[in-house]
């Protein structure tokens, strides 16, 4: 059995997505270019606040949330149009979850490298 690393998986994932930084993503928001996605645990939240104008979706709900045919697709609270800008505490599950939707078949999708540790020190503002 050959059970592979998170690194060895994240690895392979950056390899086939798109990751921005920080400022990228302040720039997509402020332009109001993207969705941006917070994925982290409401537990995480709770303790290290949110950054103002994120939609928050768990990762363990995500492909759930983001299915086509569910509410939150279907009510437009998320702009089909924009690209999903996702983003954890690291920018380990978000690559992950990355690459899932784009199994999904998304395409307008990239994560941010850093997650809320470089957002937090970027121009977002936390709440």
């Amino acid at each position: 059995m050959n059970i592979k690393s998170i690194q060895k998986l994240v690895s392979e994932a950056t390899i086939e997505i798109k990751t921005i930084n920080a400022d990228e993503a302040y720039k997509m928001f402020k332009d109001k270019n993207c969705n941006l996605i917070d994925i982290r645990e409401i537990n995480e939240l709770d303790n290290s606040g949110r950054v103002e104008g994120a939609n928050h979706i768990p990762r363990g709900m995500l492909e759930v949330y983001l299915d086509p045919n569910s509410p939150i697709m279907q009510n437009g609270q998320v702009d089909k149009n924009k690209e999903l800008v996702l983003f954890c505490a690291g920018g380990v599950r978000s690559a992950l979850a990355v690459k899932s939707l784009k199994e999904m078949g998304y395409e307008k999708i990239s994560h941010v490298d850093g997650g809320f540790a470089a957002m937090s020190e970027s121009n977002f503002k936390i709440i």
